[in-house]
């Protein structure tokens, strides 16, 4: 189970990503943030996004519409 939920769902891009960043700043390092999201750009925005900043992608899975993602923040 993730530290933080972050519902993300009905935004569409940078929306998700930009409320991600936010979340995941008050976590602390080695903290996992759990994002919902339903844009379907959006998997491969996270991809994207823990590839430039060094926060771990731990798991992604789709069900039905919604693209759950669980975040570990670096440090």
């Amino acid at each position: 189970m993730a530290d933080q939920t972050l519902d993300a769902k009905g935004l569409n891009c940078p929306l998700p990503i930009l409320r991600a960043k936010k979340a995941l700043q008050t976590l602390a390092p080695g903290g996992t943030l759990e994002v919902l999201a339903t844009d379907p750009g959006s998997v491969k925005d996270f991809q994207a996004f823990c590839r430039t900043t060094g926060n771990e992608l731990v798991e992604s899975s789709t069900e039905g519409n919604v693209y759950r993602f669980i975040l570990r923040r670096a440090g």
